[in-house]
C-alpha cells in the first residue's frame, strides 16, 4: 500500500454538540443467543447525529434502574449536584431512525457488569439515558478496498459499515465469535468476503494470527479495527511496522480488555 494520501481519501473528524437524552425502550430482539439489540425511542432523537459506523456514546446504567437525568449545559452534561453518577459504558449507535424518533444499539451478553445486567432485565418502556456521540471519524468511501477485523463487540461498527457502503465497494472482513450460531447475516450491496473465526481453547490470538495470513490487495486500502486490547495492539504493531502501512490508512480500536470486561 502506498504512502501517498490523496485529499479525497483523507479521514476527518467531525465534532457534534454532546447532549445527553432520555429515551425509553420501544423493543428488544434477540439476534444471536449472545447478541441483543435494543430498540430505543423518544423525542430527543429529531436532532441526534451520528456520521460515522465506529461512533460511540455513552449510557449510564444505574444501580436501581431510575436514571437520573443530567443537565445540557454548554460543557456537555452535568448530573445534579448530590446525585450519583451512575457507572456508564460506551456503545456503538448500530441503526438510526431519525424520521422515526428510532436508535438500535446492540449489547454483547458476556456474564456480569452494569451493561449486561441492565440488559438482562429490560423490558418495554424502560428509560436510559444516553450521551454523545462527542464526534465522528469519518472514513470516505473511495478506496480501492477496505478490511475490517474484529471480535464480536466490534459487529454493531462492522455490520453498520457493512449496510452504509456503496454497492459494489470491495470490503474485507475477519470476525471473531463464540461459535457459528453468533455468525450475523448482514443486509449489504458491497462486494463483501466475510471470513468467520470460531474461538477456540487452541488458538489465543485467532484474530492476529488471521490479520498476519492476510494477503493485502493491490490498490488504496483503509483497515479498520475493534476488539480485546491485547490482540488489537498486536495487529496495530503488525501493521504499521512489519507490513509498513502509513498509520493514516490504520485505525484500530481497543474495546475491551481480557478479565476485565467491566474497565
Amino acid at each position: 500500500m502506498p504512502n501517498t494520501k490523496p485529499t479525497e481519501l483523507t479521514a476527518q473528524r467531525v465534532r457534534h454538540p454532546l447532549k445527553a437524552r432520555l429515551l425509553q425502550v420501544r423493543q428488544i430482539t434477540q439476534l444471536t443467543p449472545r447478541m441483543v439489540r435494543v430498540t430505543f425511542h423518544g423525542p430527543d432523537l429529531g436532532d441526534f447525529i451520528s456520521a460515522s459506523f465506529d461512533d460511540h456514546m455513552k449510557l449510564f446504567f444505574p444501580a436501581d434502574g431510575q436514571p437520573v437525568v443530567p443537565e445540557n449545559t454548554p460543557e456537555g452534561p452535568r448530573f445534579p449536584e448530590g446525585a450519583q453518577r451512575p457507572p456508564a459504558r460506551d456503545y456503538t449507535p448500530r441503526n438510526i431512525r431519525a424520521a422515526d424518533e428510532e436508535l438500535d444499539i446492540d449489547f454483547v451478553l458476556h456474564g456480569e457488569g452494569p451493561a449486561s445486567t441492565w440488559v438482562a432485565g429490560a423490558q418495554v418502556g424502560d428509560s436510559l439515558v444516553v450521551a454523545g456521540p462527542r464526534g465522528s471519524f469519518v472514513i470516505p468511501d473511495g478506496f480501492d478496498w477496505q478490511l475490517l477485523i474484529g471480535d464480536e463487540t466490534a459487529l454493531p461498527a462492522i455490520g453498520r459499515r457493512l449496510e452504509e457502503l456503496p454497492k459494489g465497494t470491495k470490503v474485507h472482513v475477519i470476525a471473531l465469535v463464540a461459535d457459528v450460531a453468533e455468525q450475523q447475516a448482514f443486509q449489504t450491496e458491497a462486494d463483501a468476503q466475510i471470513n468467520w473465526l470460531q474461538a477456540g481453547e487452541t488458538n489465543t490470538q485467532p484474530l492476529v494470527d488471521a490479520v498476519r495470513a492476510f494477503t493485502l490487495p493491490e490498490g488504496e486500502g483503509y483497515i479498520w479495527g475493534g476488539g480485546e486490547a491485547a490482540q488489537m495492539r498486536a495487529i496495530t504493531q503488525h501493521l504499521l511496522e512489519e507490513r509498513g502501512i502509513d498509520k493514516s490508512r490504520v485505525r484500530v480500536s481497543n474495546y475491551w480488555k481480557k478479565d476485565a470486561a467491566q474497565e
